[in-house]
């Protein structure tokens, strides 16, 4: 049983008999506080990243209707003049093998007059220093300088190149027109003379031809 009559001590707490932890508390939580208030400053920039990126994605896809014409018409442009200058590429090719076959097809065009001048010329019709004689011979200097070339004469082995035989008939030793040491087939009638430019045959020469003996 406690005596009423002596003095009583002061509580002695954890706090008072070691104010160092309290003081080390106390400094614990400013540190928390300081932390917390820095970690939204340090996430700031990477917020402020984002905003800026969807700003930017926002301006592509807004992009002015003049520019997106003027875009548009630059293709456009772009491919035209690819496409012009493989037509050019084509006409510059195909230059050369147009203007013969036009050539030719005119030349083809003129075989019957020849056929008719031919004809003139068996029967006596155009003698030397007659005018159609002297017209005769032009245009046929003139056929020649585009490449027209007469095939078909009596006695040159035949070629079914350019040959037609439309005859086979017996061969006449005594024709001085014959080769005697002909040893093929030879080309002894022309019926009718056929034409080749270059090295394409417009007609071939219609013959009767005969084996040497």
């Amino acid at each position: 049983m406690t005596d009423p009559n002596q003095p009583i001590e002061p509580e002695v707490t954890a706090d008072a008999a070691h104010p160092e932890a309290e003081e080390q508390v106390v400094e614990a939580e400013v540190v928390d506080e300081a932390a917390a208030d820095a970690a939204p400053e340090s996430a700031t920039p990477a917020d402020g990243a984002t905003a800026a990126g969807e700003e930017e994605a926002v301006g592509d896809a807004e992009v002015h209707p003049d520019t997106a014409r003027a875009d548009q018409l630059q293709d456009d442009y772009l491919r035209l003049q690819a496409e012009y200058v493989n037509y050019k590429r084509r006409v510059d090719r195909d230059l050369p093998v147009h203007k013969e076959r036009a050539v030719h097809d005119l030349l083809e065009s003129l075989l019957p007059v020849l056929d008719e001048i031919h004809l003139a010329e068996q029967h006596g019709d155009l003698p030397e220093g007659s005018p159609f004689r002297a017209i005769a011979d032009k245009l046929e200097q003139v056929l020649a300088k585009q490449g027209l070339e007469r095939v078909g004469v009596k006695g040159e082995a035949f070629d079914p190149n350019v040959h037609e035989a439309l005859m086979h008939g017996a061969w006449d030793a005594s024709d001085p027109e014959l080769p005697s040491d002909a040893t093929a087939t030879t080309v002894v009638t022309v019926l009718q003379p056929g034409y080749r430019a270059g090295e394409r045959v417009l007609r071939a020469a219609r013959v009767a031809v005969a084996d040497p003996q």
